[in-house]
């Protein structure tokens, strides 16, 4: 079982950065590929960033590469989201997951989610 808690969303202008942290308690967080998840209002949840256990391998959708880095740190239990350039339709719930799937692909490979943290762009 793994417990997640998002923070550091919050109010930016268009261009600005921000770094989003997921802290996960208990001892198992390095058993977990981890991803970073947005939502939109009136919009489905949508993938937006995932790392390996190991840490080697990302992935990120193509509406965010080269923009954002997800990273982990085992001996911290947190995972963050760092966001560069920040658009207006980066505005979203940002939340974050832990899957036991080696290589998950879709919502319901996450078994454990965050409550989640808003970030707001404005133009």
């Amino acid at each position: 079982q793994v417990q997640l808690v998002e923070s550091g969303g919050g109010l930016v202008q268009a261009g600005d950065s921000l770094r989003l942290s997921c802290a996960a308690s208990g001892r198992t967080f390095s058993s977990y590929t981890m991803g970073w998840f947005r939502q939109a209002p009136g919009k489905e949840r949508e993938f937006v960033a995932r790392i390996s256990r190991s840490g080697g391998g990302t992935n990120y959708a193509d509406s965010v590469k080269g923009r954002f880095t997800i990273s982990r740190d085992d001996a911290k239990n947190t995972v963050y989201l760092q966001m560069h350039s920040l658009k207006p339709e980066d505005t979203a719930v940002y939340s974050c997951a832990a899957s036991s799937r080696v290589v998950p692909n879709i919502k319901r490979d996450y078994g454990y989610w965050g409550q989640g943290t808003q970030v707001t762009v404005s133009s």
